[in-house]
């Protein structure tokens, strides 16, 4: 067998020091626990963590074809163990009060989503504090008695959360081996095992450019046999530089990508995130999931290859409710408009059942996303708006929360609406979820429901007022039902000194057919200079199952038939490894590996480390513009920027200005007026990034322009004069004033130092380019726990989409070194 080493697509090293969290006034007092710390690295380098690879030397994850078999219990996952919000338990709590009958324990901690629990210990998030000093917080817990195990913090970082709005997830529990895993709002995705050894993390905004949105859904991931499955809306590099919501299958050890599938259309439709989890199904021996997505669709992926099978477009805009599968159909909700020529007209919202098999059109060449269907793949649909409250499915049965707080009940065969029932002035998030012939229903004001329904309507059992409004889903675990509120962890129902849920369900094994293709892994990789990646190369079937591992294939260079820029990875093929030298060039490329008639790709971005300098002046401009043309009349001239940087596809051009070539930002991309976009990757710390700036614009309005450092954004405000620095916006945003002409160049100067303590200094200084340097710093932030590294980058806004701004001669060099 071919040495094989498990490399990572990207390793972020977000740490942040804090003090342990003081337990819960009648939670048990509990001991001080590390949080997630780390030391500085050495100038301009990652730590001494191998880029890429895990932090512990696991075996290798059971593959498909084994399945490996649960082990471990619990409530492992949001939407319980049938991804319905259903529990199988028997002898749940129909009655509870604060403070007295079967109110169990309480811990206080702000969170929005739900806890999962697996093998007797509970996994929440929340978060603690306030401005620079908020963190998110994943924390553990004894699940019967509410005692603090361990706790990981993170600090948020270039995110556009705004009102506090962070936690709405929920962890995930791999059924086999027991580890946990986080995905943080700015898109931090982390594993962990069950005493919280930290197994792997990578920075998914830094890695494969996930974006951020105002309302900070996040939602949670997805395990399947040896996948973990993760959505979000991303503008990565080459063929995905197109902003849209994308799926990744990824390595469950490693976070390598084993997949990535795009299939909806994008703008104009894409106009939000989704937060709608993945539903696994089978369609005969096909392993597939079902999804709503930020562009309005619901769409079909085969869970094994990422193979986009169909989509709905349902509405305009991000889906947030998931679905649940019922007898052949998927049954669906929306609270948004209907899409252009809709026959359902203007109306807003609609639950609707898809048949899980029907005919499909396939696009027109060119155009994007799956095949689709049209309307005669419904089997039923009605009329009420949920935005991100999910259903219910028992039996034939749909309990459902509408956004006006009334509670449905829906016949899944027919669509009948059987009852409503008004629970609460409104709904945002939550979803209920059912047990022991009960629901349990929390509402945004805080009241907590336990209702009998039944075909009649729902009797009302208890309910109880919750210290905060209530955001996420119920869990349910060994006779206790758990919910978070924005103030509380609660924990309702009865002691028990065994575990006596039931076992989570096993997930069905299929024999794998003949091989039809390979599958390499990683399918997307960073490669620095001076080092070599290695892969894992394994045979498929038709419908996407493991079949086992291939020895003698061979790779060749390979350039996609429709990738906009024909290049070429600056490294050499020896065998079956990539190699770079430690003197290649930035750069990117895909490649083929071939095993007889078999084949399949991965593609990579090489990094070439610091020094980095880019003055534009090798490329050539001859790419006519499809939308502008110059004053003359002309048709406008470009060339594409760098391809192995991260979100610059469509965001950023290379032009003609004046005497020199730069980097000026697009103008006919709306979704891409603001971006970040990023040059090597999340693990260097310790450089400086300087660059020459200039924006457009007039007195009244003109754009923004800066550069990113170590996960603090830099910017020269147009319209305001100022010099700002800022991470996440309301956690820290610091100015001075800094008066700059329109059309005239200016030089920027950034860098972050870290001290032992993990504080740090964030600084800047900002002069008309070729005037001297100025001695003092224009602008110094003190930040109490300072991110420790993060990826150099840039960023621009091309306010309105009117006014562009540029950059050129981009320097990034170690701090301490001769060329700083």
């Amino acid at each position: 067998m071919k040495p094989m080493r498990f490399l990572t697509l990207c390793v972020a090293l977000l740490f942040a020091a804090g003090c342990a969290k003081k337990p819960a006034p009648n939670s048990p007092s509990t001991p001080s626990t590390p949080t997630d710390a780390t030391t500085p690295s050495t100038p301009g380098t990652s730590t001494p963590q191998v880029p890429g690879k895990p932090l512990t030397t696991d075996a290798i994850a059971p593959t498909e074809a084994t399945n490996g078999g649960n082990t471990v219990k619990g409530w492992l996952a949001w939407r319980g163990p049938h991804q319905t919000g259903v529990s199988d338990e028997k002898n749940l709590p129909d009655a509870w009060e604060i403070g007295g009958k079967n109110h169990l324990w309480t811990y206080d901690i702000a969170g929005r989503g739900s806890p999962v629990i697996a093998d007797g210990k509970l996994y929440g998030i929340g978060y603690e504090g306030e401005l620079a000093d908020l963190q998110e917080v994943l924390f553990c817990l004894n699940a019967e008695t509410g005692e603090k195990l361990w706790e990981k913090r993170r600090s948020d970082f270039l995110s556009d959360v705004v009102y506090d709005r962070y936690a709405i997830a929920s962890p995930t529990v791999d059924p086999q081996t027991g580890y946990i895993y986080w995905l943080s709002t700015p898109g931090v995705l982390a594993c962990y095992k069950p005493d919280g050894t930290e197994v792997w993390r990578s920075s998914l905004m830094e890695n494969i450019g996930r974006n951020t949105y105002p309302n900070g859904r996040t939602g949670s991931v997805v395990i399947d046999a040896d996948l973990l499955i993760v959505r979000g809306v991303t503008n990565n590099w080459g063929s995905e530089g197109p902003p849209n919501d994308r799926f990744y299958g990824m390595d469950k050890l490693t976070g390598e990508v084993v997949w990535s599938a795009t299939p909806g259309v994008g703008p104009p439709f894409l106009k939000d995130s989704s937060v709608s989890t993945p539903f696994l199904d089978w369609v005969g021996d096909k392993r597939v999931f079902y999804s709503g997505t930020g562009d309005g669709n619901i769409v079909c992926i085969n869970a094994r290859d990422g193979t986009s099978i169909w989509r709905y477009q349902y509405c305009v805009g991000g889906i947030g409710s998931s679905v649940v599968v019922h007898d052949g159909g998927v049954i669906a909700i929306h609270g948004l408009e209907q899409p252009p020529l809709s026959p359902y007209g203007s109306t807003q919202g609609a639950i609707t059942k898809l048949k899980i098999d029907a005919p499909t059109t396939k696009p027109e060449p060119g155009q994007p996303g799956a095949p689709y269907y049209g309307e005669d793949a419904k089997i039923w649909r009605g009329e009420c708006v949920a935005f991100t409250s999910s259903p219910v499915l028992v039996g034939d049965r749909i309990y459902q929360c509408v956004d006006t707080g009334i509670l449905l009940c829906i016949d899944a065969k027919t669509g009948k609406q059987l009852w409503s029932r008004k629970l609460a002035p409104d709904q945002i998030h939550a979803s209920p979820v059912y047990g022991d012939g009960k629901l349990y229903l929390p509402f945004n004001n805080g009241l907590f429901y336990i209702l009998k329904p039944n075909d009649e309507g729902p009797q009302e059992l208890a309910k109880v007022q919750l210290d905060g409004n209530a955001l996420g889903a119920p869990a349910i675990w060994n006779g206790k039902v758990y919910v978070h509120s924005m103030k509380k962890l609660y924990c309702f129902g009865e002691k028990r000194e065994k575990d006596l849920s039931p076992a989570w369900p096993q997930r069905k094994a299929v024999k794998a057919g003949a091989a039809a293709k390979l599958q390499v892994i990683p399918a997307d990789f960073q490669l620095h200079a001076g080092k070599a990646q290695t892969f894992r190369v394994r045979s498929l079937d038709a419908n996407g199952h493991v079949v086992g591992l291939v020895t003698d294939s061979k790779v060749d260079y390979f350039i996609p038939p429709t990738a906009r820029v024909k290049a070429q990875m600056d490294a050499k093929i020896e065998g079956d490894t990539i190699v770079a030298a430690k003197d290649s060039k930035m750069s990117a490329g895909s490649f083929k590996f071939t095993s007889g008639q078999l084949s399949g790709t991965t593609r990579g971005r090489l990094l070439a480390g610091l020094p980095y300098k880019e003055d534009f002046e090798s490329f050539q401009i001859t790419e006519k513009h499809d939308t502008e043309t110059e004053a003359d009349g002309s048709v406008s001239m470009f060339a594409y920027p760098p391809l192995a940087w991260l979100k610059a596809r469509f965001a950023w051009e290379i032009r003609q200005v004046g005497d020199t070539k730069a980097l000026a930002k697009t103008l006919d991309r709306l979704i891409l007026q603001r971006q970040l976009t990023f040059i090597e990757d999340d693990v260097l710390s310790n450089y400086t990034l300087q660059a020459d700036l200039m924006t457009d614009g007039g007195r009244r309005l003109a754009s923004d322009v800066g550069l990113v450092n170590q996960r603090y954004q830099f910017a020269l405000k147009g319209n305001h004069q100022q010099l700002e620095v800022t991470s996440n916006v309301e956690r820290i945003s610091e100015s001075v004033p800094f008066k700059f002409d329109s059309k005239k160049w200016y030089t920027l100067k950034t860098r972050v130092d870290v001290n032992a303590d993990g504080s740090g200094v964030i600084r800047a200084k900002a002069w008309p380019k070729g005037e001297p340097e100025p001695e003092a710093w224009t602008i110094e932030v003190q930040h109490k726990d300072a991110h420790k590294q993060g990826a150099p980058g840039l960023y621009g806004f091309a306010i309105n989409g009117r006014y562009r701004v540029y950059i050129d001669n981009i320097s990034i060099t170690a701090n301490g070194s001769s060329k700083e």
